[in-house]
Parts: C-alpha cells; sequence; structure tokens
C-alpha cells in the first residue's frame, strides 16, 4: 500500500491492484473540544469512532446500492477500521453537497434574520467547496459551471442522487425513533465513462441527528441504529 492521502478523519491508500484503502481514524472535526460535523477542522478525538463510522457507512452504502444508486464501495473490515473503494475522481479539489431538513448550525448563522433555530426544510440541497483556507464556502451552481467544476446537469444529477440517498438514511434512522436534521455527502466521478457515484463516507460525523429532542453523538448513533 501507498499512502496518497492523509485526511482529517481518514487516510488513503492505493492498492496494487489500482483500488484505493481508507484507514478511518477516531479524530472528528468540530470547534473547541465540540463536535460539529460542518467544521472544517480537527476539533476532538473520539474513541472507537473510525470503526463506529466504518460500520455505518457499509451499512448505509449497502443500503444505497440495493436501490441501485451507485457508489465507490467495494467492501470494509471493521476491525481494521478499513474500507475498500473504487478509484473516483473529485470535482477539483472536492465539492461537498449537504441535505438539510431542519434549519441548525450554518443554515442559521448565514440565513438566522428570516429561519427559526429547527425550522423544517423540505431536503433543501447546498454545495460548498472543500477549501479549508475559506472555511468551505458555499457556491452556487451557476459558479460551479462557470468555474468548470460541474455542468448544470450534472448539478441536477448530484442534486436528484442527493435527494434520493438521503431520503433512504432518513428512513432508515426514522425506524429508531432519530430524526436526521442535515447531512453531508461528496460525489466523485468514476471509470472513463465519466460516471457520478457516492463517495466518501456515511457517518454520525457527517451529519446532525436527534432523538426526544436531543442530539444523539456519532458513537451513540451506531450503537442505536445497528442495535437489532
Amino acid at each position: 500500500m501507498k499512502l496518497v492521502y492523509e485526511g482529517k478523519t481518514k487516510d488513503v491508500y492505493a492498492l496494487e491492484d489500482g483500488n484505493y484503502l481508507l484507514k478511518f481514524k477516531d479524530d472528528v472535526t468540530g470547534e473547541g473540544g465540540v463536535f460539529d460535523p460542518g467544521a472544517n477542522k480537527v476539533g476532538l478525538a473520539i474513541d472507537g469512532a473510525g470503526k463506529a463510522g466504518l460500520r455505518l457507512s457499509k451499512m448505509f452504502f449497502e443500503l444505497i446500492e440495493k436501490e441501485g444508486i451507485p457508489t465507490h464501495f467495494i467492501d470494509a473490515d471493521v476491525e481494521q477500521a478499513t474500507m475498500t473503494v473504487k478509484p473516483a475522481k473529485t470535482f477539483g479539489h472536492g465539492v461537498e453537497v449537504i441535505c438539510r431538513y431542519r434549519a441548525v448550525g450554518s443554515f442559521m448563522r448565514r440565513y438566522g434574520l428570516y429561519a427559526r433555530e429547527g425550522q423544517p426544510l423540505d431536503a433543501f440541497v447546498e454545495f460548498t467547496l472543500k477549501d479549508d483556507q475559506r472555511e468551505d464556502p458555499p457556491i452556487t451552481e451557476d459558479a460551479l459551471e462557470m468555474l468548470g467544476l460541474l455542468s448544470v446537469e450534472e448539478c441536477r444529477t448530484i442534486k436528484d442522487l442527493t435527494r434520493r440517498i438521503c431520503a433512504i438514511i432518513k428512513e432508515e434512522m426514522i425506524k429508531k425513533d432519530i430524526e436526521l436534521y442535515d447531512i453531508k455527502l461528496e460525489f466523485g466521478r468514476v471509470d472513463e465513462s465519466g460516471q457520478i457515484v457516492l463517495i466518501d463516507e456515511i457517518s454520525g460525523g457527517n451529519m446532525r441527528a436527534y432523538k426526544d429532542g436531543k442530539r444523539v453523538e456519532p458513537l451513540d448513533l451506531e450503537t442505536i441504529l445497528l442495535k437489532d
């Protein structure tokens, strides 16, 4: 294996067969020691967070692929905290897609003059650029096209895939009386066809979820969702 990228919450290794291995860490994003999926830097380490994130990612990727939605997922080894994935190209340095069902976090920081905390949102989808220096700025579909990152049609495809994927995740969480407030996804292109697929991870570290009016932390989320 060859280390090709050292990330905030996982490292990426190139495998001899052309695929990649993601090694999950216990680091999570946040500010001042408080977990925040919308933050752009590591805020704290939670023992067991890496394996918990991998377990959830494996479960959700398998559910999503059953619905015929393409992903980069191949397999996972929970004990080693690793996930094997197909090679995929990001859009520029990475474009993240957030789906919001409630007005919280950065949505309130930007639109708090008009929105109220926890206000229901109709699967609102927004694009942000992966750019730590500029604090992952939101970007419009027109700007994505003008900068050569995504075409208008590709933006529509990603928005449609995001809403379909998040509906699957949301419904699965409802079975455990958990409400999904928001979630961050990432997409990329695979093979010569340039097909757009879901990449990265789908873990508690990338979402806000609530149960009985209280925030469910990443490790607790994994415990609840994977409990028989």
